[in-house]
């Protein structure tokens, strides 16, 4: 490997300095067209489904889950004493979200909690409404642990 030419040297401490002397102005203000150029921000409408609609979401992917990761039969055959815990709980800009919780009856005979949350624009790639649940006990891999606390506003 050669060494480098004094000449390309002091190409490279001239081109150095230009830069660092052109990096010394004032900072100006963005211009109309850097303002208003694709900026506009999330539009939110805050229209979430109901607690209800997300329960036949919620039933499919605990089914799924239960036999594809965790090589269960366990399945939700219905659900009791739904209802809303809290809508939009944080500021109003944040993405809408409803928070829900009930009962669950599975196929093992017993009744167990779920917590869910309904979310605006948040299904696949980020159309239609997203649901995240956690059936209380049957967290396996504790990602809302513990007891499904995370999943609560």
């Amino acid at each position: 490997m050669r060494a480098p030419s004094l000449k390309s040297l002091r190409f490279a401490a001239v081109l150095g300095l230009t830069f660092g002397a052109l990096s010394f102005g004032e900072a100006k203000a963005a211009n109309p067209l850097e303002l208003n150029f694709w900026l506009s921000g999330p539009r939110y409408d805050g229209n979430v489904a109901e607690c209800d609609k997300a329960l036949p979401t919620i039933a499919t992917q605990f089914e799924e889950k239960e036999g594809s990761f965790w090589n269960s039969p366990l399945k939700i055959t219905g659900f009791a004493a739904v209802h809303e815990t809290a809508f939009r709980p944080w500021a109003s800009d944040n993405i809408p979200r409803r928070y829900c919780t009930g009962e669950a009856m599975l196929t093992d005979g017993k009744v167990r909690r779920v917590h869910f949350s309904i979310i605006e624009d948040g299904g696949f790639a980020g159309y239609g409404q997203g649901v995240e649940w956690c059936v209380v006990g049957l967290d396996r891999n504790w990602a809302y642990n513990p007891s499904c606390r995370a999943a609560k506003p």
